[in-house]
């Protein structure tokens, strides 16, 4: 996987996705947060309009056959399992998660909001989780039980106003967000200009190696607009030939 930005909300375990056979939960906004596994539908079109407007994307697309980004899982889930992976190893935080997902009365890989907020912090501490990393979750859970996260209307906002939202919640910054829109929402034009990842293949792809500054990355990234999501992802491959999954 593409190295990542070095920050609160950004680590090697952030946004990992649940298996494909998870149940589906019946909390009251489980059908809007249920993603099913599927391709971005616009995949093919970006990849014609980027290997025509640019020519490092000429090269790199037909490397990797017929790879493309996957979505699947629960936004909720999903982002309380970027938070409990912030900061420790893929395996550490796998094994963390696996502990608090036992917590529940109900263990499940989808997990409920009202669930999650119920827990005694005593035990969360005991499943391996920080006092900060609890009170984050709690936040979170907290946020999507109140409704101050618009899950049933992100169909229809655009990238910032979901941004916004998302860092509003304790623990997740802008990072998160914006994996957190590839990755679960597959919104087709995210620059996430803090990874360090598309910063490093921008280096390598576009200036033989040379460092780039957040300017030059963001000049590059404009001509691949408005698909500049999936070319994103093709650096990250040029980077790691193992698909980026979240």
């Amino acid at each position: 996987m593409a190295p990542r930005a070095a920050r609160p909300d950004a680590s090697p375990a952030a946004i990992p996705l649940p298996p494909d056979d998870a149940p589906a939960r019946d909390d009251g906004v489980a059908a809007a947060q249920v993603t099913p596994h599927v391709t971005p539908h616009y995949w093919d079109e970006a990849c014609r309009h980027l290997g025509k407007r640019d020519r490092v994307m000429r090269k790199l697309i037909p490397r990797f056959g017929e790879g493309r980004l996957q979505s699947r899982g629960d936004a909720f889930t999903t982002l309380a399992r970027s938070i409990v992976g912030q900061q420790i190893s893929v395996k550490a935080a796998q094994s963390v998660w696996e502990r608090f997902a036992a917590l529940m009365e109900e263990p499940s890989t989808h997990l409920a909001p009202v669930a999650v907020a119920s827990l005694n912090a005593a035990a969360m501490r005991a499943a391996g989780l920080s006092a900060r990393k609890i009170d984050y979750l709690i936040d979170l859970a907290q946020h999507f039980q109140s409704g101050a996260v618009h899950v049933q209307l992100w169909h229809d906002m655009d990238d910032e106003a979901i941004i916004d939202e998302l860092v509003a919640i304790r623990g997740i910054g802008r990072w998160t967000a914006e994996m957190f829109l590839i990755f679960h929402l597959m919104r087709p034009n995210v620059l996430p200009l803090d990874d360090l990842g598309l910063l490093k293949g921008i280096s390598v792809n576009y200036f033989s190696g040379e460092p780039v500054s957040r300017a030059e990355a963001r000049e590059v990234g404009d001509a691949w607009a408005p698909f500049r999501s999936v070319a994103t992802w093709y650096i990250w491959r040029s980077l790691d030939p193992l698909p980026v999954d979240y």
